[in-house]
C-alpha cells in the first residue's frame, strides 16, 4: 500500500498529441518514458523519487497494453542490471533510484553497464537528493559519472524541459552507445505545470519479441581482453559522438545577450534559482529575460569544451553555479580556461560558499557580490547606492519551531524500543547499530538507542567487529524493507557464516515504510501483481539461523522485553534473531481510516477506542514519557495551586494503539492511563444506558458537591 495512489493522475498518461498534461514533474517523467517507446522499466524507491515508483506501479496495466515490462526490483543493484537488457538488443530501458546511495547500492551493474556500451538507449533516472531536505548524507552522483563515464543530464525544473530531457537522454545514449545518467532534483521532482502531450509509441522491439531471437557478443562482455578495448572505446568514440550530439541538437541552452563583459554558467536544475536571483536584483525580469548571459548546462558530463570556451570568449569573468561539493564542474572548465591560455576569470566556490544548498539569499549574495565585484554598472542604482537595504528573505527559524524526525503516532516500532530501553535498565547498556529505516529514529530522544547506520540492511553487519563473544552481546536492529533488500545476504548470511553470538531484532511494520508504503516479500497484504505473505521467520530458517522468535503483536511490551531478556542471557551460541511485527500504523490508518467514516456517514454502529490520564492520579514525574515519546503524549498544567508541576496528557491525535498503557505497565509505573469506547451511531439500548449513567454520575457529583466544606470572606 503506497503512500499516496496515482490510479486518477494516471488515466491522464493516456493523452497523445494535441492535448495538454497538467500536474506534477513525477507525472511527465512517466508520460515521456511512454512517448519515447521505452520497452521495460524497473527501479528502486526512495527519496526524492519514491512516487515515481508508485506511478509507475499504478500504470502497470497501461504500460502491458504498450508491450513494456515493468520491475518492482529488489534493490537499486538489481534495477541497474535489468539494463543488461539493452546492452545487446535495440530496445530502450529506464530504471529510477535514489542518488547518492542507490548509485552506490548500484555501482557494481552501473560500471559494468557502462564499460560494455549499449545498443538500445538505456536511461538511469536518479532523484538527487541533496541539501536542507535531504533525508541522506551530503554526496554527489556528479563522481560516478566522471568516473564510468555515463553521461549526465540536469534539465531546468521545468516541464518542458523534463519531458525533452527523457528524449534526449534516449537519443544521446543510442548516438553514443553509452547509458545516460538523467539527474531529478527535489524539486523538479514536485514541481508542477503542463506540457503538450505526442502519443505513446509501443516499443519497436518488445522483449517479449527479443526473446524469441537470442543476440549475444563476446565483445561486449567485461573481461580481458574486451575490457582494455571498451575503455578505448569509450574515450575514442563515444565520448565524441556524445558530444556531437550534444552540439548539433542544442542540448545546453543560452539566454541574454550574446556578448557582455560578465557572464553566468549554471547547472540546469539551478536554473529557476538564478533567474529569481537575478530578478531580485533587478537584472531579469520574470519571464526569465535576463541582461546577463546565461549558459545553461543542461548536460553536466561531459562537458563540451568548445562550446564553453565559445561563452567565455570576450568576457573579463564567468560565474559557475556548482551547488555542491568537491566542484567538479568547476575543476574542469579551470583546466580548459588554462590550457587554452584564455585571460577569463573563472570564479564559482569563494564566491559562493564550498558546501551547503544554494538557498534563495545564499543565490542572491553571490550573484550580487559577483556583479558588484565585475561589472557594477549594470546593477540598478537603488542596489548600489552606499546604504541600500539589501533585501533580506525571512528568517523562518526564529517563527518555525525545530521539527526533528520521530516515530509516528502509533508507530509499532515505538514500543520495541522502550522494551529494549527496559531491558537495558535491568541488563546493562549494549552496543547497538541501527539500519537504514524509521527504526534508524531511535537513535534520537527519548530513547538515544544506537549510534551507527553503514547502509541499508547492513545493520547487523555493522556489528561484526562485535560478534566474538563477551559479557554484553551485541545488539543490532534491521528492518523488513533492508532485510529483503541487502540484509538476507549481507547480515545475516554474514551472522550465520561467522557464528555470530549478537542478536539482531527485525522491525516487520509489513511495509517498506520509510520509502513510502511500498509493498515487500513479507507484506501480508494481497497483491496481485506481487508476491507476498512470504514470512521473515522461514527465510531465517532458510539461511541457517536456528533462534529465532517471532512476535505478532510488539505492543505487548512485557513480551518484548522478555524475549530480548532471553536473547541476550540465553546459553544457546549463535545468531538469535527477534522477529517484532505489526503493521506500520500510518498505512493501517491509511486503509482503516476512509473505510470507518464511510460506515459511520453510512449510520453503521462503530467503537474506537481512545486513551486518557486521570489527573488525579498522575504524580507528574513524566517517566511515561520517557519510555513512549509518542506525539500524543504530552504535558497539561493544571489549574490546582497544589500541583506544581504538569501532569502527562493525551491529545486528540491519539488513534488507540495502547502503546502508553502498555509502557506504564510494564515498567511498573502509576496506574493512571485509561481506555475508554468512543461509540458512532449506538443503538437504542446504549443510547438509554448512557443516558442513565449520566444522571447517576450527575447525582453522585451534586451529592459530593453539597457536603463539601466551603470557606467564605463573608463576615470578615
Amino acid at each position: 500500500m503506497a503512500e499516496r495512489s496515482f490510479k486518477a493522475e494516471v488515466e491522464h498518461l493516456r493523452k497523445g498529441s494535441g492535448d495538454v498534461f497538467t500536474g506534477e514533474g513525477i507525472l511527465a517523467i512517466t508520460k515521456a518514458l511512454l512517448e519515447n517507446g521505452v520497452g521495460y522499466v524497473g527501479g528502486y524507491q526512495g527519496a526524492p523519487i519514491s512516487h515515481l515508483m508508485d506511478v509507475l506501479a499504478d500504470a502497470e496495466d497501461l504500460m502491458s497494453e504498450l508491450g513494456i515490462r515493468f520491475e518492482a526490483n529488489a534493490s537499486e543493484a538489481a534495477a541497474a542490471a535489468m539494463l543488461a537488457a539493452s546492452v545487446h538488443y535495440p530496445i530502450r530501458g529506464a530504471v529510477t533510484f535514489k542518488g547518492s546511495v542507490g548509485v552506490n547500492v548500484a555501482s557494481d551493474a552501473l560500471a559494468n553497464l557502462s564499460s560494455s556500451g549499449v545498443n538500445g538507449g538505456a536511461l538511469v533516472i536518479v532523484g538527487e537528493d541533496y541539501g536542507e531536505g535531504s533525508s541522506i548524507m551530503q554526496e554527489r552522483s556528479y563522481a560516478f559519472a566522471m568516473k564510468s563515464q555515463f553521461w549526465l543530464l540536469d534539465p531546468r525544473p521545468n516541464l518542458p524541459s523534463i519531458v525533452k530531457a527523457v528524449g534526449d537522454g534516449f537519443n544521446m545514449s543510442e548516438a553514443s552507445n553509452t547509458p545516460v545518467m538523467l539527474m531529478v532534483r527535489i524539486r523538479s521532482c514536485h514541481v508542477t505545470g503542463s506540457f503538450d502531450t505526442t502519443d505513446n509509441v509501443p516499443p519497436p522491439l518488445p522483449v517479449k519479441t527479443a526473446l524469441a531471437n537470442p543476440q549475444r557478443d563476446f565483445k561486449r562482455v567485461v573481461l580481458p581482453p574486451m575490457s582494455y578495448a571498451h575503455e578505448h572505446d569509450k574515450i575514442d568514440n563515444r565520448w565524441p559522438a556524445a558530444e556531437k550530439y550534444i552540439l548539433e541538437n542544442g542540448l545546453n541552452e543560452r539566454f541574454g545577450p550574446d556578448a557582455g563583459k560578465v557572464g553566468i554558467m549554471c547547472l540546469g536544475g539551478m536554473y529557476n534559482s538564478v533567474i529569481r536571483a537575478l530578478q531580485r536584483l533587478g537584472l531579469a525580469d520574470i519571464s526569465g529575460n535576463t541582461s546577463v548571459p546565461l549558459y545553461v548546462l543542461n548536460v553536466t558530463y561531459p562537458v563540451v569544451k568548445s562550446d564553453v570556451l565559445d561563452f567565455c570568449r570576450n568576457k573579463e569573468a564567468v560565474l559557475l553555479v556548482e551547488e555542491g561539493q568537491p566542484e567538479f564542474i568547476e575543476q574542469q572548465i579551470g583546466a580548459m580556461l588554462y590550457k587554452e591560455g584564455a585571460s577569463t576569470k573563472l570564479e564559482g566556490k569563494g564566491i559562493f560558499p564550498k558546501a551547503g544548498e544554494y538557498t534563495g539569499q545564499i543565490m542572491f549574495d553571490g550573484l550580487e557580490a559577483f556583479v558588484r565585484q565585475y561589472a557594477p554598472e549594470l546593477l540598478p542604482a537603488k542596489v548600489l547606492a552606499p546604504n541600500s537595504p539589501k533585501p533580506q528573505l525571512p528568517d523562518l527559524s526564529k517563527t518555525v519551531p525545530i521539527r526533528p524526525p520521530g516515530f509516528c503516532t502509533g508507530c509499532p516500532e515505538r514500543p520495541i524500543f522502550a522494551s529494549l530501553k527496559l531491558a537495558e535498565q535491568e541488563l546493562g547498556a549494549r552496543q547497538i547499530t541501527g539500519d537504514i529505516g524509521c527504526h534508524l529514529f531511535a537513535c534520537l530522544p527519548p530513547f538515544e538507542i544506537g549510534g551507527s547506520t553503514m547502509g541499508y540492511g547492513l545493520g547487523p553487519a555493522s556489528n561484526a567487529a562485535f560478534d566474538g563473544g563477551g559479557e554484553r552481546r551485541a545488539i543490532s536492529i534491521l528492518g523488513d524493507g533492508g532485510f529483503w533488500h541487502n540484509g538476507l545476504s549481507s547480515s545475516i548470511g554474514n551472522m550465520v557464516f561467522n557464528k555470530s553470538d549478537s542478536v539482531a531484532i527485525i522491525v516487520d511494520n509489513y511495509y517498506s515504510a520509510a520509502t513510502g508504503g511500498q509493498d515487500v516479500p513479507s507484506s501480508r497484504a494481497l497483491n496481485k501483481s506481487k508476491s507476498t505473505n512470504n514470512p521473515i521467520s522461514k527465510a531465517l530458517a532458510g539461511a541457517g539461523v536456528e533462534w529465532i522468535r517471532q512476535i505478532d503483536r510488539t505492543y505487548d511490551v512485557t513480551k518484548m522485553r522478555e524475549t530480548i531478556r532471553e536473547a541476550l542471557t540465553t546459553d544457546y551460541k549463535g545468531p538469535k534473531v527477534i522477529v517484532a511485527s505489526s503493521e506500520c500504523m500510518l498505512n493501517r490508518q491509511r486503509r482503516e481510516k476512509p473505510q470507518r467514516n464511510k460506515a459511520i456517514a453510512d449510520g453503521r454502529r462503530v467503537e474506537l477506542p481512545r486513551f486518557g490520564v486521570d489527573q488525579d492520579v498522575c504524580t507528574g514525574d513524566h517517566a511515561c514519557i520517557r519510555l513512549s515519546g509518542c506525539p500524543s503524549l504530552s504535558l497539561k498544567k493544571l489549574d490546582d495551586p497544589l500541583r506544581d508541576d504538569p501532569v502527562a496528557h493525551i491529545d486528540q491525535s491519539c488513534v488507540g494503539c495502547g502503546n502508553c498503557g502498555e509502557v506504564a505497565d510494564a515498567a511498573i509505573l502509576c496506574p493512571s492511563f485509561y481506555e475508554a469506547k468512543v461509540v458512532h451511531n449506538p443503538g437504542g439500548f446504549e443510547t438509554w444506558l448512557a443516558g442513565i449513567r449520566r444522571k447517576v454520575i450527575t447525582w453522585l457529583q451534586d451529592r459530593r458537591t453539597s457536603k463539601r466544606l466551603t470557606f467564605s470572606r463573608e463576615g470578615i
